[in-house]
């Protein structure tokens, strides 16, 4: 196995499109954080972290990082504990900190045996924690929505008068998703996707928001949709249906050829809601903290 690594986002890209691609809603989020990436200022600090593995020549594996973010992974070999293997090498090597991994589940998995392997099994006495688990996510992805009965209402972009409500909902959606966060951060995220036009509200018959939902990380051919959240007292109405189900479409219409997005495999109710939709599980993903 050999890693490849790169300073610049569109080397990666060169080299590493078409790998990623052939696997496109897999690879959704890796894509989107290195387009991201490509059309931003370069930073001195904080340099990112981009690398492919190769066998005979071949991609057989990838990885991106952007500190202090986990890092996530992918490789479409069902033993990839090779490639986990490669990449931990060069990371150790280069002295990187990787403070945790997103990526399919056996990528992920072997990546944190790896970890214990390398640090030793839990001791309190030396300080040593064992890797742990973060979310359960599933991928899922849409090519059509299916025909379905809404609740009235209407979609719309969210404007400067929804900046607190939304704020207040980001907040929210990351304590239910267990995401350490603060107000300042959730004030720039909602602050970004206001301005980029990326958030959209539900708006029930008689105008009031009740359900958000923004549109992320475009790729070539697909787009995520993200923070989809109804506050606790207005769900179970359809809102969230309505929502992502009308923001979907509309993606589609745009010229997406699919959507996807992340959900918490500990949340049926919503793993429901977008079965109804049309979406369509493709795979799971696991997350892993290190201490």
């Amino acid at each position: 196995m050999n890693v490849r690594l790169f300073k610049n986002p569109n080397d990666f890209l060169d080299n590493a499109l078409n790998y990623l691609e052939a696997f496109e809603v897999l690879n959704g989020l890796m894509l989107g954080i290195v387009f991201r990436l490509s059309q931003s200022a370069p930073r001195r600090r904080n340099r990112p972290f981009l690398a492919v593995v190769e066998d005979d020549g071949k991609l057989v594996g990838a990885a991106v990082m952007t500190p202090p973010r986990k890092m996530i992974l992918y490789s479409h070999l069902s033993d990839c504990q090779p490639v986990v293997q490669a990449l931990w090498d060069t990371l150790d090597e280069s002295r990187w900190s990787v403070p945790a991994v997103l990526g399919p589940a056996n990528v992920a998995d072997a990546w944190a045996a790896l970890w214990e392997k390398r640090n030793g099994p839990f001791d309190s006495a030396q300080g040593r924690r064992s890797p742990q688990p973060g979310m359960r996510q599933r991928v899922f992805e849409l090519r059509q929505v299916q025909p379905l009965t809404l609740p009235p209402g209407q979609l719309r972009l969210a404007d400067a008068d929804d900046f607190e409500r939304v704020v207040g909902w980001v907040q929210a959606f990351h304590e239910d998703a267990n995401i350490r966060d603060d107000l300042e951060s959730a004030e720039l995220l909602a602050r970004g996707k206001m301005q980029n036009g990326d958030l959209f509200l539900w708006e029930n018959e008689a105008g009031e928001p009740v359900t958000m939902a923004a549109k992320a990380r475009p790729t070539r051919h697909g787009i995520t949709i993200s923070l989809v959240y109804t506050p606790a007292e207005l769900r179970g109405r359809g809102y969230a249906t309505a929502c992502v189900a009308t923001l979907s479409q509309q993606l589609l219409d745009e010229g997406y050829q699919f959507c996807t997005l992340f959900t918490d495999l500990s949340n049926p109710v919503s793993n429901h809601i977008y079965e109804k939709i049309g979406y369509t599980a493709v795979a799971d993903f696991h997350e892993y903290f290190f201490g």
